[in-house]
Order: structure tokens, then C-alpha cells, then sequence
């Protein structure tokens, strides 16, 4: 059936990754696309600004990328003629102890399990089968729960990814492999005895070994700008300084697609909804924020230990114990003294961030959502903690609180940059449980974002996966599977 003419075939709500990953594909179809952003600058949270002095390039929240160099979608994309380059520190994380030992995760998995001691066969038997299965089934484990390509290869992976961390670490019997272990784990943002927080930890420590853990040169927002480039060269439309409030502000399309969260959803498309649609939405539960820090720095961070230095990203808590406590702690809305901190150190890798001789740094504890507490003083005593001097080394700073956050960018509900708690209640039923979780009970209207399969991180799976059911159910075109 021929649809009738409209101003557009697709509009995309937001440039975050997943609003440009959904525009690029339907673009690439020949559908004609406008991608809208509410900011005068595209990227969600793939935005890069100065934020302490001139000079100093800071990520506004996406700092170290993973899941973008290993996305199934954004391989497929030539995003090195578009202008991204990533840098790949030789250590990809390192977790220091109070003793000055340190875990580190290299792209070695051997060099990485040797340090383990008397863990190192665990560590391979664990990690090894999920880093040699990964190319099989990453499309469908960043994806809506389906029936896998690769079944067997995908339960090796889910019986594993579905316990809590708290459970898998026993395989573990000294603090070095527990405490990197857990490191990985609170990425997840919730506590570590909840179902399934074993997975993040998996797929970013196999990361490691198959990808590494890169920086883009020139800030986060290069991945943008490279994902809109491309868009904007095969014909692709973007309009920033658009706010959309109201689906009345929108020209005459077939399909709109939303990288936004259910909260605003509600507010722009609510009165469309089904009542069972709406009122799914609105018990849809965000989780834990996050309080985050830029500095601009006279010099390195003196972390006691030399590996510590050298490493792209550092995880600040010491051991399982500690991180387990401080993250359960939060979840039952308090504020730890020893809290969970993510520490980037960009300007190691990429010198551009900063003035010659000069360095940024950037971190993050996680915070009950909605918190107004300043996080700052708890935040660089932890990394005093394991870099005596660190204070001393401090030019300026930059703080983000978590209405800070969700002013930035309207997605982060609470300062949760997850776009939704990812627990089992809600990692494959999220926003709702439906037979496709991008489709909403209003005809031509589809939801792209982080709170979709798989949830957060940089990746464009949500919105590759929500324009593929737009695709299909609108336009009667089948996508190739990745």
C-alpha cells in the first residue's frame, strides 16, 4: 500500500546516539528524515565544553567509550571519514587498593588473569567464553529479548549475565579479582545483589580484551558530530533549538520516533495512549543519580601506583565489600563518605584536552535520585585516598549535581543517566511490557532511548532497534540483520 505524501517520512526526537542511530538507518532506507534537538548543540550526552577554563575540554557526561567502538550498528558506519578517531589507552581500567596494589583489565586477557594470582584460572574460565562468544551474539544481547541466532552461545552468556555480582564474584577467592570485578559490576548503577548486575560487568570486561576502552580524540561529542555528518551526507535534515513540547509542533509525518525518556513521553504523546499504555508509563521507575566533577589540573593525578596512572579509567573503592555496601547504601537514599567513584583521565591519552603540561580529569559518585547534596569534598578525599596530593594538583573544578544534570539534558530524570533503572524488572520489559517495547499504542509513534533494549550507554542499539520495528510496521521494509 503507497502512503500518502508528507513533509517527512520519519522525524527523530533528540540526536542523542540512539535518535541519530534511528535517523541514519531510516535514512539509509531512502525515507526522507528530520532529526530534531530541543539543545542548540546535538548529542545528548555526547557533548563536549570547557566547563572549568579556557583550554581545558571536559565530557559534558559520556567520557570513556567501550560500547561505541564495539556497537554492532556504529561498525557499520564509516565514522573515521567522518572525522571520529578513537585513542586506546594501554590500560584500558585499573581499580587501586589501599595496600597500593591495583587490578588492572588490559586487552590481554592472559596478561590481565596472570595478576590474579591464585583467581587466574577462574578469571579465564569465566571471562574467556564470553569475550570468544561476543561477535555471535552481541546484536542480540543489545537487543529486545528474542530468539537468539546463536542459542547456545547466548545461554553460555545469559546464565552467567543473570546472576547478581554479588553471587558471581564467589567464584573469586582474593580481593584483586573481586575488586575489579565489582568495579565493573556498578556501572550498572544499583546494588550488586540484584539480579543481573553481572552482566554489564561481563560485556565491559570483555570488552577489554576484544575492543579496549577508547577515548574519542577531541571530546565525546566527535562521536556525534560524526554520527550527524554522516547522517547530514546521505541526506539526512537536523534541526536544533527545537523543543518539542507538543506532537502539534511537529510537520506531517508518517513516524515519529522519541529518545526521550517515559516522563517526558507522557507529557508530549500521553493524551494518544491507550489508558493500559499510559498507565504502564507512569509506573515506569527511574534509579540512582549521579554527581559528577570536572577539573582542570597542573599535572597528573599522583596516584600511588604507577599502572593506576597510565589507565584511561579508574575505579575508586577498594574492595567488593566496600563498593557492595556504598551502592546499597545509596539505593536505600543514603550518601556513603566512601561512595563508588568513576574517574576518567582523558587527557593521558588525548593531549588536546588540555594545555601542554596540563591534564582534566572526571568523575562521578552515584547519588539517591534527586539528591541536592554537594558530593565534592567525599568525591576528591576518595581520590586523595589513593593519589595522596591530589588537591594540590587542582587549577579549577566543575560541578554537575543531579538537577544540573537533568537541566543539561532533559533524559536524565533525577540524574539518572541510565534513562531508567536497568534491574530485571525492567531490563528486557522496559518502558512497558509489550510484544515490542519501541512500539507504542499510538499508530506511528515509537520510543528510541535508553529506556528501551538494552538501556544505557553509547551504543545506537535502542534506536537501531526502534527504527528497524518502524521500518517494518510502517514502511514494509526489512533491514538486514547486522
Amino acid at each position: 500500500m503507497k502512503l500518502e505524501k508528507r513533509d517527512y517520512d520519519a522525524i527523530i526526537v533528540g540526536s542523542g546516539p540512539n535518535g541519530l542511530a534511528a535517523a541514519i538507518l531510516m535514512q539509509q532506507q531512502g525515507l526522507s528524515v528530520l532529526l530534531l534537538e530541543g539543545k542548540n548543540e546535538i548529542g545528548g550526552g555526547l557533548r563536549s565544553a570547557e566547563l572549568t577554563l579556557p583550554g581545558y575540554l571536559h565530557d559534558i557526561c559520556s567520557a570513556i567509550h567501550p560500547l561505541a567502538a564495539a556497537s554492532p550498528f556504529f561498525e557499520t558506519l564509516p565514522l573515521a571519514q567522518h572525522g571520529l578517531q578513537y585513542l586506546y589507552p594501554q590500560i584500558a581500567a585499573a581499580h587501586p587498593f589501599d595496600d597500593g596494589s591495583a587490578a588492572i583489565l588490559t586487552q590481554s586477557i592472559e596478561k590481565t588473569a596472570r595478576q590474579f594470582g591464585v583467581d587466574e584460572q577462574a578469571y579465564l574460565k569465566l571471562i574467556k567464553p564470553v569475550v570468544k562468544n561476543w561477535p555471535l551474539i552481541a546484536t542480540d544481547a543489545l537487543g529486545p529479548l528474542s530468539f537468539p541466532k546463536h542459542p547456545l552461545a547466548m545461554a553460555q552468556f545469559g546464565l552467567k549475565a543473570l546472576t547478581s555480582a554479588s553471587f558471581l564474584q564467589k567464584r573469586f577467592k582474593d580481593k584483586t579479582a573481586k575488586g575489579l570485578f565489582a568495579g565493573m559490576a556498578a556501572h550498572g548503577i544499583q546494588p550488586l545483589t540484584n539480579i543481573a548486575t553481572s552482566a554489564i560487568a561481563l560485556v565491559l570486561t570483555a570488552q577489554g580484551h576484544l575492543k579496549g576502552w577508547p577515548v574519542p580524540r577531541g571530546g565525546s561529542k566527535q562521536i556525534a558530530a560524526a554520527l550527524a555528518s554522516y547522517f547530514i551526507s546521505i541526506g539526512g535534515k537536523i534541526e536544533t533549538d527545537f523543543y518539542v513540547e507538543s506532537l502539534s509542533q511537529l510537520p506531517s509525518t508518517h513516524a515519529v520516533l522519541f529518545d526521550i525518556t517515559p516522563k517526558q513521553l507522557l507529557k508530549i504523546a500521553g493524551h494518544k495512549f491507550s489508558s493500559l499504555y499510559k498507565w504502564q508509563l507512569e509506573r515506569y521507575r527511574y534509579g540512582m543519580g549521579v554527581f559528577k566533577i570536572d577539573w582542570a589540573l597542573d599535572a597528573p593525578i599522583p596516584f600511588k601506583n604507577e599502572s593506576v596512572k597510565q589507565a584511561g579509567t579508574v575505579h575508586i573503592g577498594n574492595t567488593f565489600e566496600e563498593i557492595a555496601t556504598g551502592e546499597q547504601q545509596i539505593w536505600e537514599g543514603k550518601h556513603p563518605d566512601k561512595p563508588f567513584v568513576l574517574l576518567a583521565q582523558q587527557s593521558q591519552i588525548d593531549p588536546s584536552r588540555a594545555p601542554a603540561g596540563k591534564h582534566t580529569a572526571w568523575a562521578y559518585c552515584h547519588v539517591p535520585n534527586g539528591s541536592e547534596k554537594d558530593m565534592t569534598a567525599v568525591i576528591e578525599q576518595q581520590v586523595g585516598r589513593f593519589a595522596p596530593g591530589f588537591r594540590d594538583t587542582i587549577l579549577a573544578k566543575h560541578t554537575f549535581n543531579t538537577a544540573q544534570l537533568e537541566e543539561h539534558n532533559p533524559n536524565y530524570i533525577g540524574g539518572d543517566i541510565n534513562g531508567g533503572v536497568i534491574d530485571i524488572g525492567q531490563l528486557f520489559t522496559r518502558p512497558v511490557l509489550r510484544l515490542s517495547p519501541y512500539k507504542t499504542s499510538a499508530k506511528g509513534l515509537y520510543i528510541c532511548s535508553s529506556s528501551t533494549p538494552p538501556g544505557g550507554g553509547v551504543h545506537g542499539m535502542c534506536g537501531y532497534h526502534a527504527a528497524k520495528k518502524a521500518l517494518s510496521g510502517i514502511f514494509n521494509i526489512q533491514v538486514k540483520p547486522l
